[in-house]
């Protein structure tokens, strides 16, 4: 049932650290845009060992949560379901809380991938490859598995990230193929590179950018631009940034939060340019 103006309700994004985060920017701004006055959204500093006795603390004017890391996976365990998505890289970055006091998680991480992609014109690729092997790597091999007719080629830097990634290739029924890091350079030949690395990771890799480049998607939006996405949009390459998954898979959860549908999309994502400009 959508939401109504009148209604009280709390969200809320979770993690440690978590002072950075632009969720409540984004949610705030969807609720003015949608006229929910009653509802609030916060952020709370919560580690693995804090969240249960968090979740004891929801009462019935709770509506969901966001989760960051390093709960995505501690969550699971107190929750009444998880969706196919989430189950599909065992990572919840969504709680919804019913109206029948049932929490249930989900992940907007891989269709937000999938739909900042769609809104730059990336409907399909022949082949891509990700720069990295984490968390947010599983995810993109799960958006991939949408959008991505071939091979994947990930770059990674050990052993045990390259068994990770043939892993989540299996579960995933993506064709993966893992190359040393030292070769990284190739990547960026690919028709989408997805780079799921942190802050400073790919600098090097700038001065690589070929003359024609096809697609970035760079998943980080502080610094922005990186070295790398400055290099490539200088070159007249494609650029998805941290912000456009961002906005993306937070629409997907104030839809699924609120009931109201579609989220204001434009007044979220120029809330989070604002607020990252005044950083």
């Amino acid at each position: 049932m959508p939401a109504r103006a009148t209604d009280a309700r709390r969200a809320a994004v979770l993690g440690k650290p978590i002072a950075h985060s632009l969720s409540p920017v984004l949610h705030r701004a969807a609720y003015a845009a949608l006229g929910l006055d009653g509802w609030s959204y916060d952020r709370f500093e919560v580690d693995e060992d804090g969240l249960p006795a968090f979740f004891e603390t929801l009462g019935p004017e709770w509506a969901g949560l966001s989760l960051t890391m390093p709960l995505k996976r501690a969550v699971i365990p107190l929750l009444d379901g998880i969706s196919e998505t989430a189950a599909s890289v065992d990572a919840v970055n969504t709680v919804v809380c019913t109206e029948d006091g049932r929490r249930l998680g989900d992940n907007t991480d891989i269709p937000g991938m999938v739909a900042a992609l769609r809104e730059h014109g990336i409907e399909e690729v022949e082949s891509a490859a990700i720069l990295g092997a984490g968390a947010t790597a599983s995810s993109a091999l799960a958006a991939l598995a949408r959008v991505c007719t071939g091979e994947v080629t990930a770059y990674v830097r050990s052993a045990a990230r390259a068994d990770e990634m043939r892993q989540w290739g299996e579960r995933l029924d993506v064709d993966v193929r893992i190359a040393a890091w030292a070769e990284a350079a190739d990547a960026l030949h690919a028709p989408l590179v997805i780079a799921t690395t942190p802050a400073g990771a790919t600098d090097a890799l700038a001065t690589a950018v070929p003359e024609r480049p096809a697609t970035l998607f760079d998943v980080l939006y502080e610094p922005w631009p990186t070295e790398l996405a400055a290099r490539w949009s200088m070159f007249g390459g494609a650029v998805v940034g941290g912000l456009d998954l961002l906005v993306h898979q937070a629409v997907l959860q104030v839809e699924a939060m609120t009931g109201c549908s579609p989220a204001p999309l434009e007044a979220m994502r120029h809330a989070g340019e604002q607020a990252l400009a005044a950083r």
